[in-house]
């Protein structure tokens, strides 16, 4: 009996991490997905009927008719031959079957484990939390795309964010499942105290980073003012000018979005050096590996990010600042996980 418990429980485990690694795959293929303006190819939503791509001439003629229609199509890729169009397809495909497939591997076996009666309740109930954003996620992946489908070349950069931002929010609460689970404890993330609250604040400010960085993609805000460390030859945009106090918030536009998205990177950095040196002064010796890790994917991360300017939006740099950002979430939850009593 016992036996069977443990193995179950092993299951369960062997589960998450795989799952971990599926959601963190479709990251990339997102991100790809983005960089290769390829999210627009697929004009409806074809939840069931698209499981299989096009299998002949007349189907892909019919979704390449579809793409035609669009605003992308008529003022971005007029030119674009068929076999051009089944390169941007097959990404947009890509990402959507593995989507159904994180989904239906999710929910298959948590009904397993529900029935099974193994499991921690505590630990079912944040699964079933993590499966409710995954299909809020598919569904507002589809919001996304009917965003770039009418009126504009590309879609809304807000509702890029908050794709982004939940499939970051769901790989970080199956990492921390994953870190109480093998640590054999039940540490809650928001336990808020003056101890707990400079960690939290520092994954506060990634995430904010991770929302600006969707803004800069979702603009294709990279690709005006391509220097660093200034902004041209100021540091502040020239073609930007405060009129009032709103236009503080206006996210709308290209430059100011890079600015604040460079301007943040800044004080993370600079917030982490101060955390270091808090770990360090105060001899918080279990937190000295965490912080160094952290230390590493967050200067690897600016380095990637001003390549990713330097190099006209290099692909490959540009899919590689992307990956860092997950890294870099991983390891601030870990050295929070560590703090956290």
């Amino acid at each position: 009996m016992f036996s069977n418990e443990k193995k179950i429980n092993n299951l369960f485990l062997y589960w998450l991490n795989t799952s971990l690694i599926l959601i963190f795959f479709i990251i990339i293929i997102g991100g790809l997905t983005r960089l290769t303006n390829s999210g627009l190819s697929i004009t409806k939503w074809e939840l069931f009927e698209g499981i299989l791509p096009p299998l002949n001439k007349d189907s892909w003629k019919y979704y390449f008719n579809e793409y035609k229609t669009i605003p992308q199509y008529i003022l971005l890729n007029s030119s674009m031959t068929l076999n051009e169009f089944k390169v941007i397809f097959y990404w947009e495909y890509f990402h959507r079957v593995l989507a159904r497939f994180i989904g239906i591997f999710f929910i298959l076996p948590l009904i397993f484990f529900q029935m099974s009666k193994k499991i921690n309740i505590k630990h079912l109930k944040i699964c079933y939390i993590i499966f409710s954003l995954i299909v809020f996620q598919g569904i507002i992946g589809w919001f996304m795309v009917k965003s770039g489908l009418v009126n504009d070349i590309t879609v809304s950069h807000y509702r890029l964010s908050i794709h982004l931002i939940t499939a970051i929010l769901i790989i970080s609460i199956i990492f921390w499942l994953i870190k109480n689970i093998t640590s054999n404890k039940e540490k809650n993330f928001f336990k808020f105290s003056r101890f707990n609250l400079p960690f939290l604040t520092f994954i506060f400010l990634i995430f904010i980073q991770i929302i600006m960085g969707a803004f800069v993609s979702g603009l294709d805000a990279g690709k005006i003012y391509q220097t660093w460390p200034m902004m041209g030859s100021n540091y502040f945009p020239n073609d930007f000018l405060f009129t009032n106090l709103n236009d503080v918030l206006e996210f709308n536009n290209h430059s100011l979005v890079q600015f604040y998205h460079r301007n943040l990177a800044y004080l993370i950095l600079i917030y982490a050096l101060f955390l270091a040196l808090y770990i360090f002064r105060n001899k918080i010796f279990h937190l000295y590996g965490s912080i160094k890790i952290v230390l590493f994917f967050l200067f690897l991360q600016s380095c990637l990010g001003i390549l990713t300017l330097l190099t006209d939006l290099n692909i490959f740099i540009a899919s590689s600042h992307q990956i860092t950002s997950v890294l870099l979430v991983f390891s601030a939850l870990n050295l929070y996980y560590l703090r956290v009593k």
